[in-house]
């Protein structure tokens, strides 16, 4: 006869299996690492509706963070414990890369690789192939459901550029559908081949810093022409934002859009001229062709 502690045990894993198979609000997320990427993620999963305050939960050994997510009106433990890791529906990997392998390496001790199935496990550390990650998870009946996602800083405010790669088994159970659900909510995301994730970096992973390069540039070209800071800075930057919600809600080409802006001899045209001639499409291909055989050679490392 089976424990009465096993027979709980038993009823918690099910209960997980079905909700992720349901794919309702229900479900419970576990975010592993409780940093400032985590607490972005699951404010706009619950602002958005796509989970509830009460099914997520936060693990990190420091108090500070856990504070952050209680307050949030979320759960929050120094570490996994058997109970926490028996009834969560989605595992959010959220910690450095060095650490990933011990996460992993907790469920399977804790609810054992026949229940490590029911489990869906999405990792956001940097540098972590979906080979990598489906070799620490190891030999699972039907293959480990896996997604490996690159998400972006402007997670931070509900904005991200992100992209998910998925094992096979992930793939058979359509968990694109959870992932694009949750991370739909702080942004937009897209399913890759896993050996792109590493162009996503370049482009999106690596791309707000290029960004922020060009506001800081055209803020400083601003205060040249005689522009306070402040009103330099603020221009720059609406004027980016504005841009970039021309072309997606367009749907034009940027060229297209660009030349509707370039009058014959007018002003525009001639500082077209002016970055055309200092190199700048070739600057920002290089630049992001650059990211990607970097993200190559750290996940070798």
């Amino acid at each position: 006869q089976p424990s009465a502690a096993t027979s709980k045990r038993d009823t918690r894993l099910e209960a997980s299996s079905q909700r992720l198979a349901c794919g309702t609000m229900g479900r419970k997320i576990l975010f592993v690492g409780a940093g400032m990427m985590a607490e972005a993620l699951a404010k706009g999963f619950v602002d958005a509706g796509v989970a509830d305050v009460d099914d997520v939960t936060a693990v990190d050994p420091s108090t500070q963070r856990c504070d952050v997510f209680r307050g949030l009106g979320m759960k929050a433990n120094a570490s996994v414990t058997k109970e926490i890791a028996e009834e969560t529906d989605v595992v959010i990997v959220a910690v450095k890369p060095q650490y990933v392998s011990v996460v992993i390496s907790t469920f399977r001790e804790m609810i054992g690789k026949k229940h490590l199935q029911q489990k869906l496990f999405v990792s956001i550390a940097a540098g972590i192939t979906l080979k990598q990650l489906e070799t620490m998870l190891g030999d699972v009946s039907g293959g480990p459901r896996v997604v490996r996602v690159m998400p972006n800083t402007p997670c931070l405010v509900g904005a991200t550029a992100a992209a998910m790669s998925l094992s096979k088994a992930a793939k058979e159970q359509k968990d694109d559908q959870v992932v694009k659900e949750l991370f739909d909510a702080v942004g937009v995301i897209h399913a890759v081949d896993d050996k792109l994730i590493d162009a996503v970096t370049g482009v999106s992973g690596s791309g707000p810093a290029y960004i922020y390069m060009v506001i800081e540039a055209m803020a400083d070209g601003g205060v040249r022409a005689g522009l306070p800071r402040d009103v330099a800075q603020s221009l720059a930057a609406q004027t980016v934002f504005g841009a970039a919600k021309m072309v997606k809600e367009t749907g034009k080409h940027p060229g297209e859009l660009k030349d509707a802006v370039t009058s014959p001899g007018g002003t525009t045209i001639a500082a077209v001229h002016e970055l055309e001639k200092a190199g700048t499409r070739a600057a920002f291909m290089n630049a992001v062709y650059a990211a990607k055989q970097r993200g190559e050679e750290l996940s070798k490392l």
